[in-house]
């Protein structure tokens, strides 16, 4: 990200920010509710068209490789991007099935601790599982990087830990992770670098 300025209107809510992440690493940004956190990674997301700067990711041009960049990233919303009818396990098969190799569903729902809920419709599961729901769909892919939007909101502790123990073995396997977090301890426990 080199010389990211994003503005809603005549307010500028990130202005003029650089920084760039290695591959197979955490990095967190760090800061307030309102600090613009997720607004600069769902420019990386290609979500939001920044006023100015440049990004890319994977080495490739946000723009310019568009089609490449979606099929090797995964992203968690902050918020929302869940159809709330469906099951938890339906959502995720039909997630699985936009991609070329697809992590099997069931070790997904399993690893994330969502067996006992694939059939709960997505409504009706709680904060955390929900949560936990979405960045099963961010990583069905295999992607090779993964923003992660306040990935722990609304987990209890425990969850919380099963997370933080994901996200780590997703470094340690090569992804590349971006995660926002206002969370000072969250940063400082998961993240190789912590971007203010």
């Amino acid at each position: 990200v080199q010389n990211l300025t994003m503005s809603y209107g005549d307010k500028t809510v990130v202005d003029d920010v650089s920084f760039s992440v290695a591959r197979g690493t955490i990095a967190a940004i760090l800061g307030p509710n309102g600090a613009g956190k997720t607004t600069t990674i769902e420019s990386c997301e290609g979500l939001r068209t920044p006023v100015s700067g440049t990004i890319s990711l994977l080495g490739l041009d946000r723009v310019a490789g568009d089609a490449e960049i979606r099929r090797r990233v995964g992203v968690t919303l902050q918020e929302g991007g869940l159809p709330q009818a469906p099951t938890a396990a339906a959502v995720l098969s039909h997630i699985s099935k936009l991609h070329r190799n697809p992590r099997d569903v069931r070790e997904l729902l399993d690893l994330l601790e969502l067996t006992e809920h694939s059939k709960t419709k997505v409504r009706h599961l709680s904060g955390g599982q929900r949560q936990r729901l979405s960045l099963a769909c961010a990583l069905v892919g295999n992607p090779d990087l993964v923003f992660l939007d306040e990935p722990s909101a609304g987990m209890d502790p425990a969850s919380r830990r099963t997370l933080h123990g994901m996200i780590r073995n997703l470094a340690a396997s090569g992804t590349t992770v971006v995660l926002t977090t206002h969370l000072m301890d969250e940063a400082e426990t998961l993240a190789d670098q912590v971007i203010v």
